[in-house]
């Protein structure tokens, strides 16, 4: 179920506010208009009105019924009732349950189903299947009352106090309307019956009663509405008591004036008398009888005395709180012209005040609601109303105040215009200079050095009088001191509002003359201040008093006037014309844009046409496609009804075919048994196969790598041994080159003839290295053209090249190491030939010694090539020349010796060509072991290659002859 609300005034939509699985029976709105609960037989929730989100959701069992969940009349307690009698109470912002109502006397067989409260929240009466009324005190949750109606009342269907102005909220009469359709009212302190309403003939089936207690709505059984008057039904109750004083006999014809006779009966006259402590007390004469229904809010005594009350005020400084209000009616003389205020309330909400809660967001919706009522019911009864800016802040208060009674409200507002607001609208839209003058003349007269302050300061009577009487002081006093104030005002002249501004004034002096700013000034009048407000009203007697006549109010302004009854009376103090031109300018702009909502609407409707029409096509195109999908669903039925017909048949002659194939599959059965035995002893031969394969594949892999190892670390070993040597060379090079520095330049020429005929030797040398590289190409390419032709021989040759790029590697090493030998001969012939300059020694024996040291090492060259395998020899000879065509040693020509020193070569001592022949001989021997070693390896290399690609020995020459390039 879902509960809708509404705007009462724009009647639009506002939420939708759902949750209940069942209807809602009850609905309770908080005193400040925040909250609201609704109440349905399975559950409660709470409502925040302002953000219409539900807050908390009471869930009871299905055994204990909700009977009625509300809030107590101002107060945040919310009370739960449910129909095993029992009551709790909550805290509304915390929701935590204050206490518990005990259970019913024993004995008690009523079942609670209606509830009421009285407005101050003391009270609860509680009613159901019974002719009794249970009254409990919510103070002290005790039950301290049960009312026991006639014995024809079996139960009871509604209760509902009747609301009193003057009770201070402790209502004394309670309505009952029981089975019989007939409403009771009862006293409940005497518990008498007052009167009822609704007959046997005409019951009652439902009745509701106003707010402020004067009128009771109640819907017959047959279907009529009647509406009663609480004042013509309580009219024989309230009659006024017999006089106190009686004339018993008037004989003012038969005798003198001083013989007239007069009795007090039926009680004495009290009048107010002082006590010891010198303080002033009353007593307030009661009729004993009818205590409880005296001071009715519509019974105005006329006999009131204004002056007795001005007695009474000046005693107490301010009228009794329970009576106020009903004084204040007495002095105002309100009309209650219900007639026409409801006439002004028909005319609905002022268009001036419809975005009133823009400009003034009070937090209560009611306030709101009843401030714009009465500020559109005082602008239709004058237009000028409409147009003041101030209006909504002077009649605030009086809203707050009579908020229940709107009619009261209106013409306390009204009578405060017309009397104290008098030439307040002469200069509209200014504020009233003529007013403000008269304050400020006063103010001149009582106090100058105040006034003077204000001029030096350039503060005007708009700035310290106009804000306080624009708010009537409800900006600076709190609500008792307010309503002090008034209640002095309203018992005096019209002029008294202007001194108590001027006594506010003055009484402030000293915090004034502190302030030099014009925003300190105004801080200072729209805000409370520290002060006795009981001083203030006494020095605005003595204002009244102690002024002139020339500048006091009362010469300027009329008397008390009160509204006129049945009609009220025409306001027009104001400048008409201003008023006109800004009504016609704001009508101007109402039908603007009245003109441009009804476009706006026209756009909206062909809009919503133009949707309409979509959603039509929409549903048009939605049925015609559910058509085609009902068309095609016959189809796909018949279709899947011919589908099984067929997999029907299909299915018969699967079984048919089934039956052949189990035949079939049982003769098939053995011989696969006996296949699958074949494949199992197979593939555990092919597996052992596999495994002795992987294991012989292992085995070469570590012999490989073993290999490997095994030269990697003979490489370590000869580079090793080539450091070494290098070493041991450059050291005794070096020797040899200090000790032949010192002879070379004696030896020139015959240095020069040994290095003519050692260049003859080399280039004969490189001829014949020059011809074994062509016969050793040759050969490789017929060994690469074998290797292309068979399959076998590409992954010998992959492995044979990558032996030859290591051998290649110390071929191109021991090349170095020649030409660094002979890069160092050269350097130390150099050097021989300085010594040989230096010594002068004779030319021919070094040049023999030298002649001979070339031809000894020339001959072991060609005896190590000789000894060689030819083939060997042809591959060494091949690579030499290989390595010098990359890196060719430069012949030592006139580059290196100046002619100078081609003419003289000096003698070589002995002992340094002893030296020399011997470094040779050992390099020499260690170039021999290398190749030796060399040899050996390839042959290995070959051999091994052989037995793993299985090799026949006719290719035995060609695999050699591959392996050595």
């Amino acid at each position: 179920m879902k509960g809708r609300l509404s705007d009462f005034v724009t009647k639009e939509l506002v939420s939708w506010m759902s949750g209940h699985e069942s209807s809602i029976f009850s609905i309770s709105v908080h005193a400040s208009g925040r909250y609201a609960i609704t109440t349905s037989s399975d559950t409660a929730q709470l409502w925040d009105l302002d953000t219409f989100q539900r807050k908390r959701k009471l869930n009871i069992s299905q055994s204990v019924g909700i009977q009625k969940v509300f809030f107590l009349p101002f107060s945040n307690i919310i009370l739960s009732c449910f129909k095993d009698n029992s009551i709790f109470a909550w805290e509304c912002d915390t929701l935590v349950c204050k206490y518990q109502f005990p259970p019913p006397p024993a004995g008690s067989d009523l079942k609670y189903k209606v509830f009421a409260v009285t407005r101050d929240g003391r009270i609860l009466a509680a009613g159901g299947k019974s002719n009794h009324i249970h009254l409990w005190c919510l103070e002290t949750q005790q039950l301290f009352r049960i009312i026991q109606l006639p014995t024809k009342i079996r139960s009871i269907r509604y209760i509902e106090f009747i609301p009193d102005s003057f009770d201070a909220g402790s209502n004394q009469i309670l309505g009952v309307l029981g089975q019989d359709g007939i409403m009771r009212f009862i006293n409940i302190q005497n518990c008498k019956l007052l009167f009822d309403i609704g007959t046997l003939d005409e019951g009652i089936s439902t009745s509701l009663i106003s707010p402020n207690g004067r009128y009771i709505t109640s819907i017959m059984e047959n279907g009529s509405l009647n509406v009663y008057s609480v004042q013509v039904l309580t009219q024989e109750i309230n009659k006024p008591p017999p006089p106190l004083v009686k004339v018993i006999e008037d004989l003012s014809k038969k005798t003198g004036p001083g013989q007239l006779k007069v009795r007090v009966i039926g009680g004495k006259v009290q009048r107010p008398r002082k006590a010891k402590d010198c303080k002033t007390t009353t007593r307030i004469l009661r009729n004993m009888m009818d205590t409880d229904l005296e001071n009715k809010e519509n019974d105005l005594p006329e006999g009131l005395c204004k002056k007795s009350l001005q007695t009474l005020l000046r005693g107490y400084g301010e009228y009794p709180t329970k009576y106020r209000m009903f004084i204040w009616r007495s002095l105002l003389q309100l009309p209650e012209n219900y007639s026409a205020f409801n006439s002004l309330l028909d005319k609905g909400t002022h268009c001036a005040f419809l975005n009133i809660h823009e400009k003034y967001p009070i937090k209560s919706r009611k306030l709101l609601r009843i401030l714009q009522r009465t500020m559109s019911a005082l602008a239709h009864w004058s237009a000028i109303f409409g147009d003041t800016p101030y209006l909504p802040l002077l009649a605030f208060p009086f809203v707050k105040l009579f908020q229940n009674n709107q009619l009261v409200c209106f013409e306390v507002i009204a009578t405060l215009i017309i009397n104290w607001c008098q030439h307040w609208f002469e200069y509209f839209p200014n504020p009233p200079i003529n007013i403000l003058s008269i304050i400020e003349n006063l103010l001149a007269h009582h106090d100058k050095e105040l006034l003077q302050h204000y001029l030096n300061c350039g503060i005007t009577a708009q700035l310290y009088a106009w804000p306080l009487l624009e708010t009537v002081f409800s900006e600076v006093l709190t609500r008792e001191e307010w309503l002090k104030v008034f209640d002095n005002v309203f018992s005096n002249h019209p002029s008294f509002l202007l001194m108590i501004v001027v006594a506010y004034n003055i009484c402030c002096k000293a915090p004034l003359l502190n302030c030099n700013h014009k925003d300190d000034f105004e801080y200072f009048f729209h805000h409370r201040n520290n002060m006795d407000i009981s001083v203030v009203i006494q020095e605005a007697y003595r204002l009244m008093l102690c002024t002139p006549a020339d500048i006091h109010p009362e010469t300027m302004l009329d008397d008390f006037i009160p509204l006129t009854k049945s009609q009220y009376p025409v306001f027009n103090k104001y400048p008409k014309f201003i008023v006109d031109y800004q009504t016609q300018e704001l009508e101007r702009i109402r039908n603007d844009e009245l003109e441009y909502l009804k476009e706006r609407q026209a756009v909206h409707e062909v809009e919503a046409e133009i949707m309409r029409q979509k959603d039509e096509d929409q549903v048009w195109y939605q049925k015609q496609k559910l058509l085609r999908e009902a068309e095609d669903k016959r189809r796909d039925i018949l279709l899947e009804e011919e589908k099984k017909l067929v997999e029907q048949r299909d299915r018969l002659v699967a079984v048919k075919r089934d039956l052949k194939l189990k035949e079939i599959q049982l003769l098939n059965a053995s011989r696969k048994r006996f296949l699958q035995n074949q494949l199992d002893q197979r593939e555990m031969e092919l597996r052992r196969l596999d495994d002795e394969i992987e294991r012989k594949v292992s085995l070469r892999g570590e012999e490989v790598a073993t290999t490997a190892k095994e030269v990697g670390l003979q490489k370590l070993e000869i580079e090793t041994q080539r450091r070494f040597l290098e070493q041991q060379l450059a050291k005794n090079e070096k020797i040899a080159s200090q000790e032949m520095k010192k002879g070379l330049n004696n030896y020139r020429r015959k240095v020069d003839l040994e290095e003519r005929r050692f260049h003859k030797a080399v280039e004969r040398d490189e001829c014949h290295s020059l011809k074994t590289y062509k016969f050793v190409e040759e050969t490789l390419a017929n060994a690469e053209q074998a290797c292309i032709d068979t399959d076998w021989q590409i992954q010998v040759l992959l492995k044979r090249k990558f032996d030859e790029a290591e051998r290649k590697e110390h071929y191109e090493e021991m090349a170095r190491l020649l030409r660094n030998n002979r890069a160092r001969e050269l350097d130390t012939l150099s050097a021989l030939k300085g010594l040989e300059i230096k010594k002068g020694k004779e030319d021919e024996y070094p040049l023999q010694t030298s002649h001979s040291i070339a031809a000894s090492c020339n001959r072991e060259r060609r005896e190590y090539i000789d000894t060689e395998d030819p083939s060997h020899q042809d591959d060494r000879f091949e690579r030499l020349q290989e390595i010098k065509a990359k890196s060719p040693l430069k012949p030592v020509s006139s580059a290196i010796l100046s002619e100078g020193h081609l003419n003289y070569i000096p003698r070589i001592d002995l002992e340094t060509h002893f030296f020399l022949d011997r470094k040779r001989e050992e390099l020499e021997k260690k170039e021999h072991e290398l190749m030796s070693e060399i040899r050996n390896l390839r042959h290995k290399h070959a051999q091994q290659a052989r037995q793993r690609y299985h090799i026949p020995s006719s290719h035995h020459r060609c695999d050699t002859d591959l392996l050595i390039t």
